[in-house]
């Protein structure tokens, strides 16, 4: 039978762990904030782990030939397959295990997909993993916000208004992707009662990153983590300014964090300020202008995205996760 791990609070940067688990080697961009969280992820996570890693950028870019980042045992699995892979090694371990073949104990498997391998194609097998109590693992969301591996095609993570390879600006639409962000980290929490842990996270603030995947970790079952990772490339901003944008995604309330753990909500910094009125939401318009995928939005564009978020933060339900509100006289 598998067992969870124990791991102490991680209380602040210069406590984070040492050694490395994710080093040198790697293919990525110049200033890859998902590279950034694989690294965290696995220094989190610590050596007896095993990481799953979809078709996507952090397949390609890690993968070279006779060269990867990874000090930790990795398996490259198929794009949509992520939560197929994370459940199949789950029950081998437990059934090793049970009949002896293998020590009994602790080892963390961890699958890490991006916007296709866990929000779009592999969305499935990703939900299907989260029904399976019994069975320990933790599911790890990079969302870059596009399909960056092959081109940053437009998915069903990309913001409203942005320009990829499958939504150009043209001159008579000048927006051609017009759908929101699919809200996937609180999905996953409304839609699986038996996940008892689901968070959102940034590369923007590592510690709470750090943090949240070692909680996943040591509840016992399946979890979820969905993590902001700005791409210098997809989104078109210099490589240099990758921690100021996820900063600035989470000040501007267009990424919010937050932790679930057995159906009890918390928000963490900036989020928890903004949810209790003590900061202010800086103005939409001053974070998107600093990426080039959304050079061509007017006035009145940003306009209407701060509105959505407006509302967003000021009339759902729960701010920046559900829109539910019970109808007037249903619970009389």
């Amino acid at each position: 039978m598998t067992m969870t791990m124990e791991f102490e609070r991680i209380r602040g940067v210069k406590a984070a762990p040492l050694p490395e688990m994710y080093t040198s080697g790697h293919r990525t961009c110049q200033g890859c904030d998902s590279a950034l969280n694989c690294r965290y992820v696995a220094k989190a996570a610590g050596p007896r782990s095993i990481v799953l890693g979809a078709t996507g950028c952090m397949y390609v870019a890690n993968t070279s030939y006779y060269s990867t980042p990874w000090a930790i045992p990795w398996m490259h699995t198929q794009l949509g397959a992520t939560g197929s892979a994370v459940l199949g090694v789950a029950v081998s371990l437990k059934v090793q295990m049970r009949k002896g073949k293998i020590k009994n104990e602790p080892i963390n498997v961890i699958g890490i997909g991006g916007d296709g391998g866990v929000a779009d194609m592999g969305l499935s097998a990703v939900s299907a993993t989260l029904t399976w109590p019994e069975y320990d693992s933790l599911i790890v969301m990079y969302d870059n916000e596009s399909y960056a591996n092959t081109g940053v095609q437009v998915s069903c993570q990309t913001p409203y208004g942005a320009h990829t390879t499958f939504s150009p600006v043209g001159t008579v639409k000048p927006i051609m992707h017009k759908r929101w962000k699919k809200n996937t980290a609180a999905m996953m929490a409304a839609g699986h009662p038996e996940c008892r842990y689901v968070a959102s996270a940034c590369t923007a603030y590592p510690v709470d990153l750090m943090n949240k995947v070692r909680r996943a970790l040591s509840i016992s079952g399946p979890t979820f983590v969905a993590i902001l990772c700005p791409c210098p490339k997809g989104w078109d901003f210099d490589p240099r300014y990758s921690h100021e944008m996820g900063e600035m995604a989470c000040k501007s309330g267009m990424w919010a964090n937050w932790e679930m753990e057995d159906g009890k909500l918390t928000f963490q910094t900036p989020t928890s300020g903004i949810i209790k009125g003590m900061v202010q939401r800086m103005p939409v318009a001053d974070y998107l202008l600093r990426q080039g995928r959304f050079d061509h939005l007017r006035k009145e564009d940003f306009d209407h995205i701060q509105k959505q978020l407006d509302k967003i933060w000021g009339e759902w339900g729960i701010p920046a996760i559900l829109p539910f509100k019970v109808a007037e006289g249903e619970l009389a």
